[in-house]
């Protein structure tokens, strides 16, 4: 059997959408003295570097880039790179992104870091919302939402020049 790809977001779906995430995390924060994106490791961060860059150019607060790495063998293990104390947390607003949705497992573990601090506000963000929760999750922006099976799958590729989204 073969499998077939069916191309979902070409680049310039992708940049726009992401685009039109920044503006809904703009309006949801435009009282904040800074934001904090927070980026989980590979394809989620790259998705945060590109909301940080849309951000830039269309709102004054500042914002701060942080990754999370989640131990998919053990998640409980989170790194979050720069770590930030709860300290510097408090009072904060976080939006953290991925870039596909799947069970919601890592984008729960990826909030705990965030539980343990007082922080003003949390947001989530997806580029790809497949909709199949396992955990109680919900993105409070995404950039698209699809109807999938259990045996599909969502592939993103930032790699230069063949920049998309894909259902295999």
């Amino acid at each position: 059997m073969t499998q077939k790809t069916t191309l979902l977001l070409n680049s310039r779906q992708i940049q726009q959408r992401i685009e039109r995430l920044a503006f809904q995390i703009f309006e949801d924060n435009f009282e904040q003295k800074e934001l904090l994106i927070a980026g989980i490791a590979k394809s989620g961060y790259i998705v945060a570097e590109r909301l940080c860059q849309a951000l830039a150019k269309i709102c004054p607060i500042p914002t701060k880039l942080i990754e999370i790495e989640v131990d998919k063998e053990n998640p409980t293990e989170i790194r979050m790179r720069p770590q930030l104390s709860k300290e510097v947390l408090k009072n904060q607003s976080v939006v953290v992104v991925d870039d596909v949705l799947n069970s919601g497992k890592t984008l729960m573990y990826s909030l705990r870091p965030f539980l343990d601090a007082d922080m003003r506000k949390i947001r989530t963000v997806l580029l790809v919302d497949r909709d199949h929760k396992r955990y109680p999750v919900e993105a409070d922006f995404v950039g698209i939402t699809l109807s999938t099976t259990l045996q599909d799958h969502i592939r993103v590729d930032f790699s230069p020049g063949q920049e998309a989204v894909y259902l295999e």
